[in-house]
């Protein structure tokens, strides 16, 4: 073993003694080597600390004693990892669509709940758009409605076909909704009057309007004239169907015609525009009725309002398209709540009668006395 050699261990101890000492109150000095080993015990801890929760309160609990005492057995906790994985099992075992979003307000909406206010949102009110169907109903009396023309069919005269064939979206359609085309149209009776009734489904093919549409509102209107009865239509619609190009653009002329026609033999009508109206419906037999309502909130226009502020180079006002819009410009005449619909709509058919209205009630009152 070698000896150290003298002349460097004096070198070191005078070195050691030339050091200043630290002042006792300062905090001892700690390496970066040092604070890394502190900061890895203290995660090492940490994973401990929870891979011994996960385990359960029984791992590493003491033996039992040997005087056959049982050791006292504390209730399993619930981690937060299993509280998530419950409830992304109630989720995944929820069924779909029992709830809405309210498109105006953002309020989430149980659809049971939805359906039975009359698919209006209990929080804004902002009436959403209904099927045709259920339209019928809600207007209608019960057991008076009688479909009409339902025999007229869609013909692809274009031979149209985009990613799927005209047809096939049609049939699709049909299936879907249980109906030939977006057009309902029939005979029935509200609060007693008769009336023949244009319902627009915007379920089918977004309400477009294509040869069926127009032919249906124009047999609508031969019917109304024929009869002598009020013709009352609802809308809800995109416009008019790409997919027949110019032939569905002159249906715009060909309602109109029709309607004016009624007007001309002593007829009356009424438009109902609901959420949405748009396009070639817009611009053609839903605005030139004797009477225009609207549902609150309703959105009316020819182009979308993108189109129109991009045209303009402008901004928009507050509230542009909607039917409270319209209604302070004097394009509708009244806005009526969905409750509303059918008593609003009995007084206006009793208006369009004219003076025979008071003799009918009369005479109504003298039988039944």
């Amino acid at each position: 073993m070698r000896n150290p050699d003298p002349a460097k261990t004096e070198r070191a101890e005078s070195a050691r003694e030339a050091k200043p000492a630290e002042p006792q109150g300062a905090p001892p000095q700690v390496s970066a080597r040092s604070a890394a080993e502190a900061r890895e015990a203290l995660r090492a801890a940490a994973r401990a600390e929870h891979a011994a929760q996960h385990q359960g309160p029984n791992a590493g609990a003491a033996p039992e004693p040997a005087g056959g005492e049982a050791p006292e057995v504390r209730p399993q906790e619930t981690t937060l990892s299993e509280t998530r994985f419950a409830r992304l099992r109630k989720k995944k075992d929820m069924p779909e669509g029992l709830w809405l979003k309210c498109e105006s307000c953002g309020q989430m909406i149980y659809r049971k709940e939805l359906e039975e206010k009359g698919r209006v949102c209990p929080a804004c009110e902002f009436h959403f758009t209904l099927p045709g169907r259920e339209r019928i109903a809600m207007v209608l009396d019960p057991d008076s409605w009688q479909e009409r023309f339902a025999d007229v069919r869609t013909v692809d005269r274009l031979k149209f076909h985009d990613q799927v064939p005209y047809l096939d979206k049609v049939r699709k359609a049909e299936l879907r909704t249980g109906q030939s085309e977006a057009l309902l149209c029939g005979t029935g009776a509200i609060e007693g009057r008769p009336v023949v009734l244009a319902v627009l489904d915007f379920s089918f093919l977004g309400g477009s309007m294509g040869e069926v549409v127009g032919e249906k509102i124009a047999l609508a209107a031969e019917l109304a004239a024929a009869r002598k009865l009020p013709l009352v239509i609802f809308t809800s619609s995109g416009g008019a169907r790409m997919h027949e190009g110019v032939l569905s653009l002159m249906q715009m002329a060909k309602t109109c015609s029709a309607l004016a026609e009624l007007a001309d033999k002593g007829g009356y009508s009424i438009c109902v525009m609901c959420h949405p109206t748009t396009g070639g419906v817009t611009a053609s037999f839903a605005s030139v009725c004797d009477l225009t309502l609207a549902e609150p909130g309703a959105l009316i226009g020819f182009a979308g309002p993108r189109v129109i502020a991009t045209t303009l180079k402008q901004e928009l006002p507050a509230g542009f398209q909607r039917a409270e819009f319209l209604l302070a410009k004097g394009q509708i005449d009244v806005i009526v709540r969905r409750a509303d619909m059918r008593g609003t709509l009995a007084r206006l058919l009793d208006y369009g009668r004219g003076p025979r209205v008071k003799h009918d009630v009369r005479r109504g009152r003298a039988a039944k006395e």
